[in-house]
């Protein structure tokens, strides 16, 4: 998720919309754009972003809501799926390891076990 040419942008569009909730990807765009080092991101850039990420379940369409052009924006928000992406990016293994207690080490075990 947070590896390769998108990642940058992947970690701006969840830092954004964590921090301010969920949005169009106009007003997304607006918000990543004062970011540094993301001040040339093009609106079409973000645009592609999201839908990906939408298609591979780390944002959601929530609702529409009406432009000020007449248009209908879709309305997007984080999935479970991007929150333990963060989580998962912003510590090591090794501290998570240690955090949490053998019940919850042994829950992951049976969900991943059975992804197989």
């Amino acid at each position: 998720m947070f590896k390769g040419r998108e990642a940058k942008l992947n970690r701006a569009i969840f830092r954004t919309l964590a921090l301010t909730g969920s949005q169009t990807i106009y007003d997304l765009h607006k918000k990543v754009r004062r970011l540094r080092g993301l001040t040339s991101t093009h609106y079409g850039n973000v645009n592609k972003r999201v839908r990906a990420l939408d298609k591979l379940g780390y944002v959601k369409a929530l609702n529409t809501q009406d432009t000020k052009a007449g248009f209908e924006a879709t309305v997007y928000e984080l999935t479970s799926n991007a929150y333990l992406a963060i989580i998962l990016d912003s510590s090591s293994m090794d501290n998570l390891l240690e955090r949490m207690g053998e019940d919850v080490a042994s829950e992951i075990l049976i969900a991943i076990s059975g992804l197989t």
